[in-house]
């Protein structure tokens, strides 16, 4: 049994005693031969932790969550051939889709997916002020986060701060820059690790990258969500958080077993919110991170096979 660091806001979690390097070594060319044939299977599986291929299906989604007391976001994930125009012409229906459910949602864009225009994103954020949504940029890779903050600074002109939102992978360097840009306007944070590496430092500890991002938030920031379905990790960034007295939340992609994270939250008295992704563009990259980590795929294998889930 182990616990993150004492303190009033401890958030314990179970550990599982560590397995010789050797046997280690021995399960992951086993995990990794085994994905050949897994592979298909998971692909049928996988559409049971998309949000399928329009907004209705996603809302449905979105409402099973919020009737088991979770919040979400939504995000649409676009076909490599839709122009921006079509891009956000979707984004404008979801702001009105989800203005009139009455969720407590909010929808995060794919800035590259809009070519970074800033006029599309100045009409997305006229949008979302008229009926009250928050808007949230996905981080991509650090060779396109100039512009990136660039189009948040044509929305915000729209908008207030507040309610356009930014996402910080903690594996940049750049990133301790960015959390104090976002201090300073007053956004909310959402907190990666990041699937980019940083050119500058590729192999920086993701762990340590996150927590640094961490502290730094700690006590500064108007509200943090915590993305990581890596239990001792999401439990030590929001001991840090509520500590120095943080509004924070714990975020899941909805695409990745959630069992696990889910039950540690509830236990924890935590809010959860579920990043609900769907469109054309999900199911091709969910396959391909597949064919690049195995290990997601007996991931997923088990937490299908979790009584839990199907009850």
């Amino acid at each position: 049994m182990g616990s993150v660091p004492s303190s009033k806001h401890d958030l314990s979690i179970d550990t599982a005693p560590a397995r010789p390097k050797g046997l280690k070594l021995v399960l992951r060319r086993v995990r990794e031969k085994a994905s050949v044939w897994l592979l298909p299977i998971m692909q049928r599986a996988a559409r049971a932790y998309v949000g399928g291929e329009s907004l209705n299906d996603a809302l449905v989604v979105a409402r099973r969550f919020a009737a088991e007391g979770m919040s979400s976001t939504l995000s649409y994930w676009n076909s490599l051939d839709a122009s921006p125009r079509q891009v956000a012409d979707e984004y404008l229906s979801s702001i009105e889709r989800l203005a009139a459910t009455g969720l407590d949602s909010y929808l995060s864009i794919k800035p590259p997916a809009l070519r970074f225009d800033c006029g599309l994103a100045a009409e997305l954020a006229d949008q979302a002020h008229r009926h009250g949504i928050r808007l949230h940029c996905d981080s991509h890779g650090p060779e396109v986060a100039d512009a990136t903050n660039a189009m948040m600074q044509a929305m915000v002109e729209r908008k207030a701060a507040c309610d356009v939102s930014t996402t910080i992978p903690g594996r940049w360097f750049r990133s301790r820059c960015d959390v104090e840009r976002a201090i300073d306007c007053g956004r909310k944070v959402r907190v990666v690790k990041g699937e980019w590496p940083d050119p500058t430092d590729p192999k920086r500890d993701l762990r340590a990258g996150f927590l640094d991002v961490i502290d730094r938030l700690a006590g500064r920031a108007r509200h943090v969500a915590v993305a990581s379905h890596n239990v001792s990790l999401a439990a030590e960034a929001m001991t840090r958080l509520r500590t120095a007295g943080t509004s924070c939340e714990l975020e899941l992609l909805f695409g990745l077993p959630m069992t696990r994270s889910q039950a540690w939250a509830k236990a924890n008295g935590l809010d959860v919110r579920i990043y609900v992704p769907y469109g054309p563009g999900y199911i091709p990259h969910a396959i391909n991170q597949l064919r690049r980590k195995p290990r997601i795929a007996w991931w997923i294998l088990k937490d299908i096979l979790t009584p839990k889930r199907w009850k």
